[in-house]
């Protein structure tokens, strides 16, 4: 059986790594699309901010001036942030 803070732990490693790897994904199609080369399809980006990478997809957007003219991202990056913290809110009570 797993215990809560057993659970916390992968919880926590997990959002680290899928954030580490968004923020990479999110400088690689940055990079990608100043040497006009092949590009990730946004909704991959989109979808690993969903999963749990939105704070790294957040910081990227921002560091690399990277699709911070699309709405979508624009608006969306920021409302998966909230909603995941409104979860956790939710699961710590």
């Amino acid at each position: 059986m797993i215990t809560n803070v057993l659970f916390e732990k992968y919880i926590l490693i997990y959002l680290i790594v899928i954030n580490l790897i968004t923020f990479i994904v999110f400088a690689i199609d940055k990079i990608c699309a100043i040497k006009k080369k092949w590009r990730y399809k946004e909704v991959s980006l989109l979808g690993l901010c969903l999963v749990g990478g939105a704070i790294g997809g957040f910081l990227a957007m921002h560091l690399f001036h990277h699709k911070t003219k699309k709405k979508v991202f624009v608006i969306g990056v920021p409302l998966i942030i909230i909603i995941h913290l409104v979860i956790i809110l939710w699961f710590i009570k």
